[in-house]
């Protein structure tokens, strides 16, 4: 309660206690780990996703053998926590345990019975001995009840459950047992109650949920915004290696140019600036490939939460694009200041920061595709092999390896569509339209008054001023398309799913099931073990 008062907490307290609750307080701040950093432990893990699915809104749980690779102790911890859960937040849970301990059997308020794919039994924990010992079965009193549960419904064990000593034993299947139970009181009274129709007029306002998340739409963007900022600082090697790298790049740039005498103001002199332009460009635009890395490795954890129902996809994608908007502008900021005068661009300080905002809108666009692919992608390799294919297009259509005037007719579309077409126009115009290019033109073979502007004419590019801010503007249209185009993917894509195959072998023949990544067999018969597995 003192922490519901304080200011800023409501928001933390079920997340602070579900942590304490299932022992996580103490790797709190610890990274779940992968292959190259170990992380936390496997039972650690395991607890990390029963508490993610309760941080989020839904109010029904199905569990599936959620005891795998925990001791009997940590389940029991678990299950008695989320018995609190059921009554506290009023939600419901079916967990399905292999061979539950005691003390954990005791934990549940119902039990469902299944065996041979039909419901046995359903109803309270306390009433289901009573049903078997109504057919004829008793559990000893030194048995566990989930064995005996187990048991009782195979046709090997059956038989030494039996009780009653003046009717000789008979096995009783799965139908008769099912028939048995409809044909009881408990059974009875279920179906009662599922004969009732729903009378929503007589249901409390709060009784069904409405809203789809938890909390409201600013709430849950300042949450990802929060955990992007944290995820920043936790992977902030990558963005200096980036800036380092970006750095040493323009310094090698600054170099090659610094004892090359860049003459200007005649048609031969153009093609230096053009190759300079152009490794500008490729360089700004490329420097943000680690984006589709970090993307693809960051989607596994992002689809499992979305599936939760725990954020929408525009509240994981929307903090990814606003805090990449300083990181694109110190990047694309730092080749600039180091090349520009360095390399003997046009001096004008209005061409000085028209290169540094083009560059800027390259590079945001640069980012918003890498970040597309990768959730187009949803793989290394797939992402890598459509990410080739989509830059090879980007880079043909581009207006500088192919000019347009050498585009055939049918494919000119393309050279519209190449977001590396704008970044090369507006930077080329910005450059070659500056009075030092407005030389008179001599060559008669290309009808423009200026050199700067035969030039452009010369590659196939736009000679009027505007282009550059039709440009900039198409830059991040695209920019803000393949955000849009990642929302989208994020929200109606899902991972590629694994499937396996399990042999199951009974008395007379061998059947391979394939299917998802969970595959529940209610019956299995071998050689070696006879049983039957039941879900409580």
């Amino acid at each position: 309660m003192k922490a519901t008062a304080m200011s800023g907490q409501e928001t933390t307290l079920l997340t602070d206690y579900i942590l304490k609750s299932l022992g996580l307080e103490t790797c709190a701040d610890i990274l779940v780990g992968d292959e190259m950093r170990r992380g936390i432990s496997g039972g650690e893990r395991k607890r990390l996703t029963t508490g993610e699915m309760l941080v989020g809104p839904a109010k029904v749980f199905f569990m599936d053998e959620i005891s795998t690779g925990l001791d009997s102790s940590t389940t029991f911890q678990i299950v008695s926590f989320l018995r609190q859960m059921v009554h506290i937040r009023d939600v419901t849970m079916i967990i399905s345990l292999l061979q539950p301990a005691p003390e954990t059997y005791d934990l549940f308020d119902d039990i469902i019975l299944l065996a041979e794919g039909q419901i046995v039994y359903q109803g309270p924990r306390e009433k289901i001995l009573e049903f078997f010992e109504s057919v004829g079965f008793k559990c000893p009193e030194r048995k566990e009840i989930a064995d005996f549960l187990q048991e009782v419904t195979s046709k090997k064990d059956q038989e030494q459950y039996w009780f009653i000593r003046d009717k000789p034993y008979q096995y009783v299947s799965v139908p008769d047992l099912v028939d048995h139970f409809n044909n009881h009181y408990i059974g009875q009274k279920l179906h009662g109650e599922l004969q009732i129709p729903c009378d929503r007029s007589k249901s409390h306002p709060a009784a069904l949920v409405t809203d789809k998340y938890g909390v409201s739409r600013w709430e849950l963007f300042k949450a990802c915004f929060a955990r992007e900022c944290l995820l920043i600082k936790r992977n902030s090697f990558i963005y200096i290696f980036n800036t380092a790298q970006i750095i040493v790049m323009s310094l090698i740039a600054l170099t090659v140019f610094l004892g090359t005498e860049m003459k200007y103001g005649k048609l031969e002199d153009g093609t230096k600036f053009f190759g300079a332009l152009f490794f500008s460009l490729v360089n700004v635009m490329f420097n943000g490939l680690a984006e589709l890395a970090l993307t693809i490795m960051r989607l596994p954890v992002f689809f499992k939460q979305r599936d939760f129902l725990l954020y929408p996809a525009w509240a994981f994608a929307l903090p990814i694009w606003v805090l990449r908007i300083p990181i694109s502008l110190v990047e694309s900021g730092l080749w600039v200041f180091l090349t520009y005068y360095a390399i003997g661009f046009a001096p004008s300080a209005s061409r000085f920061f028209r290169q540094l905002l083009a560059f800027f809108c390259v590079n945001q666009m640069g980012l918003s595709l890498f970040r597309f692919i990768a959730a187009l992608g949803r793989t290394q390799i797939v992402a890598g092999t459509l990410g080739t294919f989509t830059l090879l297009l980007v880079f043909v259509l581009g207006g500088f390896v192919v000019a347009k005037d050498d585009i055939k007719p049918w494919m000119i579309w393309g050279y519209y569509a190449s977001p590396m077409m704008y970044g090369q126009n507006a930077i080329a115009i910005n450059e070659f339209l500056d009075k030092r290019w407005s030389s008179p033109n001599i060559d008669p073979r290309i009808p423009e008054p200026t050199v700067g502007k035969a030039l452009l004419k010369a590659r196939g590019m736009f000679t009027e001023e505007y282009w550059y801010w039709i440009s900039v503007g198409a830059l991040l249209g695209f920019s803000l398309l393949f955000n849009i185009c990642f929302i989208a993917a994020l929200t109606f894509l899902s991972p590629f799913g694994d499937s396996k195959s399990i042999i199951v072998e009974d008395d007379v023949r061998r059947t391979s099931v394939t299917g998802s990544s969970s595959i529940e067999i209610q019956e299995m018969k071998t050689t070696k073990s006879c049983g039957t597995r039941k879900n409580f």
